[in-house]
Order: structure tokens, then C-alpha cells, then sequence
């Protein structure tokens, strides 16, 4: 098994459990929590683009968008479970992403990132809706139910919106001649590297929650 794999596979096994254990606790944990992300994630975007025109702008949109993670699980009546839903559909679409790539490669999808191909893609796409089917179907969520075609647009949505993220990432990278923000996370790089799409994510997702246009349960 490649190596950089086997990193990734051991920090995510360590990682991910210990997020969840601060989302599903919320309030002062959870906000302890968001808040090292947040200055972790600051640190990294400065060391990236410091003197850059694109500072001070990424700076706020990282403001805005742990506000929104923010708003989604502690002053909305939304919960844990409507923040599992991004975070699920966030680490299954690059989780997709990555195998799949791996596995069938093909065509590029932009020179803006290399390693990112269609295979890849349509991978995100596929698992973000099998976990979230798992998921919703699974005594973990408090409603189970199937996944309709109103809840398919969303997790096909926010699917898109992660991989735009990961996108945009990566362009900044490169103009910051840079392959990864930090060393943070073994076989990972930095946090930005991997909360690139849950960024573009979570602003998105609050906005659809605020004005109900997929209200499903």
C-alpha cells in the first residue's frame, strides 16, 4: 500500500472520531474546537499568502465561514445532525475523489490542480450520496428515512460546492508556489488542506438552511 496512504488512513482514524467527540458535544467544547481550527487555519493562510493581493480578502472569507459552521451547529435550531450532513458530504466526496481518481485516473479535470480528474469527480459525487444514504438511513440520525430527490440535489450541491473549494485552494497554492498550506496532519499537509471544501461548504449550506429551500425534516 502506498505510504502517503497508509499516513493518511492512520490520522484519519485518529482525527475524525476526535472531531466528531466536539461537534456532537457542542457548546463550549464545540466552540473551543471551531476556534483552534479557525487560528490553525489562519496561520496556514498567512504563511501562504502573505504580501499577496488575495490576503486580506481570504482572511475574511475565512471569517465568514466559521461564522457559518458556527451559526449551523450552535445558534440555529439545526443541531448536530444538519452539520454531520456537511462534514459527511465534504470528507465522502474527497474520500470518492481520491479512490476513484486513483483507481480509473483518465482525463484532468483542470490544470489549476493535476491530480484532480472527471473519474474523480463523478467518485465524490457517489460516495457522498452512499454515506449520506448509510447515514440517513442509520440509528445514528433521529428520523430515518430514504433519500428523496430534494435531499439528492443537496448532497449533489454541496458535494459540487466541496470540490469547487478544493479548486480554489489549490489555485492559491500555486500561485504561492506552494504543494501543501502546513505539515499539520501526516500524509494530509495542513488543516486548509483538509477543510478546503467544508469552507466553501458551510456558507453555502447556512444560506440554503436560512431561507428553507430544502427543509426535509
Amino acid at each position: 500500500m502506498d505510504k502517503e496512504l497508509i499516513k493518511r488512513l492512520y490520522s484519519s482514524i485518529l482525527l475524525i472520531p476526535l472531531a466528531l467527540f466536539f461537534v456532537i458535544k457542542g457548546n463550549h467544547l464545540f466552540i473551543f474546537f471551531i476556534l483552534v481550527c479557525f487560528f490553525i487555519t489562519l496561520y496556514e493562510w498567512q504563511k501562504m499568502s502573505k504580501n499577496k493581493s488575495y490576503y486580506y480578502p481570504g482572511l475574511l472569507f475565512l471569517a465568514i465561514s466559521f461564522y457559518s459552521a458556527y451559526q449551523v451547529r450552535i445558534v440555529t435550531s439545526y443541531d448536530y445532525e444538519y452539520f454531520m450532513i456537511i462534514i459527511l458530504i465534504c470528507i465522502s466526496t474527497d474520500i470518492g475523489g481520491y479512490i476513484f481518481g486513483k483507481t480509473f485516473k483518465g482525463p484532468k479535470l483542470t490544470k489549476i490542480s493535476p491530480k484532480k480528474t472527471y473519474s474523480g469527480v463523478i467518485g465524490g459525487y457517489l460516495l457522498s450520496v452512499i454515506f449520506l444514504n448509510l447515514y440517513f438511513s442509520s440509528k445514528f440520525f433521529s428520523n430515518p428515512q430514504d433519500i428523496n430527490l430534494k435531499v439528492l440535489i443537496f448532497i449533489l450541491l454541496i458535494s459540487t460546492i466541496s470540490q469547487l473549494g478544493d479548486i480554489v485552494i489549490s489555485y492559491f497554492k500555486r500561485l504561492s508556489k506552494i504543494k501543501d498550506t502546513g505539515k499539520i496532519i501526516p500524509g494530509h499537509g495542513g488543516l486548509l488542506d483538509r477543510i478546503d471544501g467544508m469552507i466553501f461548504a458551510f456558507p453555502f449550506a447556512y444560506i440554503v438552511f436560512q431561507i428553507n429551500i430544502f427543509q426535509y425534516f
